[in-house]
């Protein structure tokens, strides 16, 4: 049987439609819609531009510094911008924009790692808690919900002497065990709506398994919301890990984040600002550009989430 498509125009497979809804045509559609809607918002391009600019900056900007993050200039050290240390230099002559660089870099690797994992185990936990029901359900939302009243902070606090000797991605990989549980709920919520659903029955039928189920049918009808949690969680990742290291917690030197260069330009953030400021200001910009597009996804996929703004 074929259904003609209003939205192209064209024939579409009513029984594809109901086994496989990615071929449906109201999913297309939808697709087409929020893109629509996210291309004509304003804020999505400032902050998509900053995002790739920052991006482009923490890769390509060691090219051209004349210092490394390690390198030390005794002789200019505790000194303001000049024409060798653009953003200045700390108490031992470590060049403050070679260091800021090498923090962005480390903080967007573990936000683009940490929130998009985050959200990778909340949607098949959630997913699979919501179609399997029952028992596994019950087991699911007990282990979930007994996760989401321990203080995370405070046990990543405690497993701090885990990762302060390995390398920072296994503090990438704690921050994304402690960041998936409240996106699962909703998950799971949403999968319990979708189980009913006629293409979900037809898969059943036709003897489909529940992996495959869920990956085809399931996780699709999701993906808007898992896109905005995705986005949302590389802001919450960077802020977890600023956190940390600032309350020395996390990254150590001789590595260095941005939570590590303004605890240790807290102290002279009054006398020698340059070592405070530079790194705050690139911190705020990031985090407000990665806020402007996940603002404007979530508007995009629900227009009255923006009424009370606009």
């Amino acid at each position: 049987m074929a259904l003609l498509d209003p939205t192209t125009q064209g024939e579409v497979d009513l029984t594809a439609a109901l086994v496989d809804p990615g071929k449906a045509p109201r999913n297309s559609s939808r697709a087409r819609l929020i893109w629509l809607r996210l291309r004509s918002t304003p804020r999505f391009w400032v902050g998509a531009v900053i995002v790739v600019g920052m991006i482009v900056w923490a890769i390509a900007g060691l090219w051209i510094a004349k210092w490394s993050p390690l390198d030390q200039d005794l002789i200019n050290s505790s000194t303001g911008p000049s024409t060798s240390h653009w953003f200045g230099t700390d108490d031992i002559g470590q060049d403050i924009y070679a260091e800021t660089v090498s923090g962005l870099r480390k903080s967007l690797v573990i936000g683009l790692i940490a929130g998009p994992v985050g959200t990778l185990i909340a949607a098949f936990v959630g997913a699979f808690a919501g179609y399997l029901g029952g028992k596994a359900d019950a087991v699911i939302s007990w282990l979930i919900n007994f996760l989401l009243v321990l203080p995370a902070f405070f046990i990543l606090v405690l497993l701090s002497p885990v990762f302060k000797s390995l390398s920072f991605l296994v503090l990438t990989a704690f921050i994304a065990m402690f960041s998936w549980m409240i996106m699962a709920q909703v998950i799971r919520a949403q999968t319990k709506s979708l189980r009913d659903r006629e293409f979900v029955k037809a898969a059943r039928f036709m003897g489909v398994g529940t992996p495959t189920i869920i990956r085809r049918h399931i996780l699709p009808n999701v993906a808007s919301l898992l896109i905005i949690d995705a986005t949302l969680g590389v802001v919450a990742a960077i802020d977890s890990e600023t956190a940390l290291s600032y309350f020395g917690f996390g990254i150590q030197r001789p590595q260095v984040s941005l939570g590590v260069l303004l605890a240790d330009g807290t102290p002279s953030a009054t006398t020698r600002p340059w070592m405070f400021l530079f790194p705050a200001i690139v911190l705020i910009v990031l985090l407000f550009a990665v806020s402007l597009v996940g603002d404007a996804l979530r508007d995009a996929v629900d227009p009255t989430s923006g009424n009370t703004r606009d």
